[in-house]
């Protein structure tokens, strides 16, 4: 990571730093860092802004404890802004949402687009934890649990395919294909390199 006299900070002596959940690249929120936060955020391995509103530094999570665990930090062509990678403990909005941003639908065109926008609502349920909400009650239930749903779903997605039942196995499948993605996220894994695996998997049986 680069040292801040490396930074470039606007005369105010601050530069936009834009969290990103490291997980499912969704965008949690944009604050900024003066020099003493930037170097917290590196000592520490934790987020650390300066409140433009207070005029003073502040620790994400320091009250409320959605803390936000670095992971790594991007900076732009100019080095005047900065993407941090982090992987989040709770809603990263002080209204208690998990991002300070709308949420982004898939583009219907994307096919495969729906992958990313639920790996997104389950990092959502995950930070939020609603009452009710299946997800919550996976991630309350811990890693035993989800592997027991993946197991029983892959199970159902065997015996629809060994009764040729195609429309069993296309809901089987997405239900299988569900509790994986909770497994993932449950484990800080992103969807993306698992993807990347495929990818290079495929790329060496051509």
């Amino acid at each position: 990571m680069k040292r801040a006299d490396e930074l470039r900070f606007d005369e105010a002596g601050l530069i936009p730093a834009i969290v990103q959940d490291a997980a499912s690249k969704e965008v949690l929120t944009l604050a900024y860092m003066n020099r003493e936060s930037y170097e917290k955020t590196i000592e520490t391995k934790e987020t650390w802004f300066y409140s433009r509103s207070r005029g003073e530094l502040w620790h994400k999570g320091a009250t409320s404890g959605n803390t936000q665990k670095v992971k790594a930090i991007r900076y732009d062509c100019d080095q005047d802004a900065l993407v941090v990678l982090a992987e989040p403990s709770g809603p990263a909005c002080h209204k208690g949402s998990y991002s300070c941003f709308s949420p982004e639908k898939a583009d219907a065109q994307d096919r495969f687009g729906i992958l990313n926008e639920l790996e997104s609502v389950i990092a959502k349920r995950q930070a939020e934890m609603p009452e009710g909400a299946y997800t919550t009650y996976l991630f309350r239930e811990g890693v035993d649990k989800i592997l027991k749903k993946v197991g029983e779903e892959a199970a159902e997605v065997i015996i629809a395919a060994k009764n040729r039942d195609h429309e069993e196995l296309k809901w089987e499948a997405a239900d299988l294909l569900y509790h994986l993605l909770v497994l993932l996220r449950e484990q800080s894994l992103p969807l993306d390199d698992v993807l990347d695996v495929l990818a290079k998997r495929h790329s060496a049986s051509e």
